[in-house]
């Protein structure tokens, strides 16, 4: 690490974060007496129920909020959000799509949240949550297997755990989703997000990665069309990438975070699953175990293999979840048991 972080510990429901995007709203730094802030999601529990406020007040102390939100009939429906982006006013929240560290693949976690950033400044906001019934899973391995980079093929266990179990499953209970998983997909672990300048959307993967072991962003279209009651539309992958250049000899890096900037994207990315905690993708993989987290930067351009510098070796640490630039202040937020823990120039 080229310079000593300095951080602060959070409470917000005993829970740990992921991601972070910072706030944009005037109202909502007013409403808390901030000065800034910042958007996390904690991955224990349904979306609404995730969600929180850091805010850093004119006095340079932190605190956390609980948002409270009105998620309507989808109350209970969700779980394990990951990712954070902002659009147009709204603040979107994706899930991992993927499923427990042994598998299978689970329904609650492949959905979209959106809320409107001011009127949390209000107090409980309403939220909107479409569960797209693994049709986001479907659309990316039919890009994958299309695409000009070469995903590693998935593990036999992976592939029994993963999709195998999830078809066995969703067929045994008549769900009308089965048919949207096939044999030889890749179970995908959406763990970034943000938007580009074109309005499409980039997903960091943790999982797939490629053949050489390099994360992988997969660009969609059409996400605003996922909240439209009447017609509904579903996205499509524009394209898919693969992150050069950032990935240790013999290792398996995925994305772990990524932020939006005025000169393109900043990004960290480490192992694909985490040590010791009984990871079936680490089974069949062990090589995207032992890997500490590096920051990175890139730009996109038309060429499907991008290539990214590294901005800092985050080494000793192998758990950074989220990522900000704020005032040009790097920010991280590290996954740690029953805590908020932010770290900051």
């Amino acid at each position: 690490m080229t310079a000593p972080l300095r951080h602060v510990e959070l409470s917000v429901a005993g829970n740990e974060a992921s991601d972070l995007l910072p706030v944009l709203s005037p109202a909502l730094l007013s409403a808390h007496g901030a000065r800034r802030g910042l958007w996390t999601v904690l991955d224990e529990g349904p979306v609404e129920a995730c969600v929180a406020l850091l805010v850093q007040g004119h006095d340079g102390s932190w605190a956390a909020h609980h948002q409270g939100f009105d998620a309507g009939h989808e109350a209970g429906r969700t779980e394990d959000g990951e990712a954070l982006a902002h659009r147009d006013g709204w603040v979107y929240v994706i899930g991992s799509h993927f499923g427990s560290k042994g598998g299978p693949l689970r329904p609650k976690r492949a959905f979209f949240a959106r809320f409107r950033e001011a009127e949390a400044a209000r107090g409980v906001v309403k939220l909107h949550v479409v569960r797209n019934q693994f049709r986001l899973h479907r659309a990316i391995n039919d890009a994958l297997v299309a695409a000009d980079i070469s995903p590693l093929p998935a593990g036999e266990r992976v592939h029994q755990r993963f999709i195998r179990e999830t078809q066995i499953r969703g067929a045994a209970k008549a769900k009308t989703w089965v048919d949207r998983l096939i044999i030889g997909d890749l179970p995908v672990n959406v763990e970034a997000a943000a938007f580009t300048p074109a309005g499409t959307l980039l997903l960091g993967l943790r999982f797939p990665v490629t053949q050489d072991g390099e994360p992988i962003l997969v660009e969609i279209s059409g996400v605003e069309g996922m909240f439209d009651a009447d017609p509904r539309s579903w996205p499509a992958v524009v394209r898919a990438y693969a992150l050069t250049g950032v990935t240790p000899p013999g290792t398996l890096t995925g994305f772990r975070a990524l932020t939006a900037t005025s000169s393109g994207f900043e990004a960290v990315v480490g192992s694909i699953d985490a040590l010791g905690k009984g990871s079936v993708l680490l089974d069949d993989h062990p090589m995207g175990g032992d890997v500490t987290c590096s920051h990175v930067r890139f730009a996109l351009g038309s060429d499907p293999r991008v290539a990214a510098s590294v901005v800092d070796d985050l080494a000793p640490f192998h758990n950074v979840e989220g990522i900000a630039i704020v005032d040009g202040e790097r920010m991280y937020v590290t996954d740690e048991d029953h805590r908020i823990a932010l770290w900051h120039d």
